[in-house]
């Protein structure tokens, strides 16, 4: 694997900025897709539990359903690719099992030999003090997969907005995620940015790297 240079990272992030306007007309490649479809997947979480599922939008009239729900927000509808990130609530014992036998499954090993690590999870998520508030720790893994997507889409060129600006609930009634035992927490809207948005050309506003990081 060939890293990428520092020059070309910093390029890429200084690029990148919250998209307030799409264009509506380009659409990202299948092949560029794939690779952030890949980023998500890709996403590491605690414990590699994957307590998520992105549901990504590309229907027009889907997009328009949520667009009211979302704060009447034009990123929704102009953008390529709407991605919903939901947590699986009120993760369970199955849940693990099902990450314990997959890993037996992709790492030729026996699901006895890490039956010591499926035991620690269950005590810490579902039995342990972790599990009264197991869906704010699952929210909070979502963040590192939105985190994880938007860089990666930078790096691809791409464009992205995130979105909290929605209603989490109805976003829930209208893709039917609470009968699967999932639950919206944010979205991102993925594509190409229109060449009139006034937002792409404005400095960037942090703080300095002095007043955020202490090196010790």
């Amino acid at each position: 694997m060939q890293p990428i240079t520092t020059a070309n990272l910093i390029d890429c992030l200084q690029w990148r900025y919250a998209t307030k306007k799409f264009d509506p007309s380009k659409i990202i490649p299948a092949e560029t897709w794939q690779a952030l479809a890949d980023s998500l997947v890709l996403t590491p979480s605690s414990y590699g539990l994957q307590p998520w599922k992105f549901i990504v939008i590309t229907n027009p009239e889907l997009k328009t359903q949520l667009r009211p729900l979302s704060w009447n927000q034009a990123q929704v509808t102009d953008c390529s690719h709407y991605v919903v990130f939901a947590i699986k609530k009120n993760l369970t014992a199955e849940h693990v099992d099902r990450f314990v036998a997959r890993t037996a499954e992709l790492r030729g090993s026996s699901i006895k030999s890490i039956e010591g690590y499926r035991n620690m999870m269950v005590a810490d998520v579902v039995d342990g003090a972790r599990s009264f508030n197991v869906n704010e720790w699952a929210s909070r893994q979502t963040y590192i997969a939105l985190g994880n997507f938007m860089t990666s889409a930078a790096l691809l060129g791409v464009d992205t907005c995130p979105m909290e600006g929605i209603e989490p609930v109805n976003y829930d009634k209208i893709l039917e995620l609470s009968s699967q035992g999932y639950a919206t927490v944010v979205a991102c809207a993925a594509g190409y940015r229109a060449i009139d948005d006034k937002y792409a050309s404005l400095a960037k506003v942090r703080f300095a790297t002095d007043d955020v990081i202490t090196n010790i």
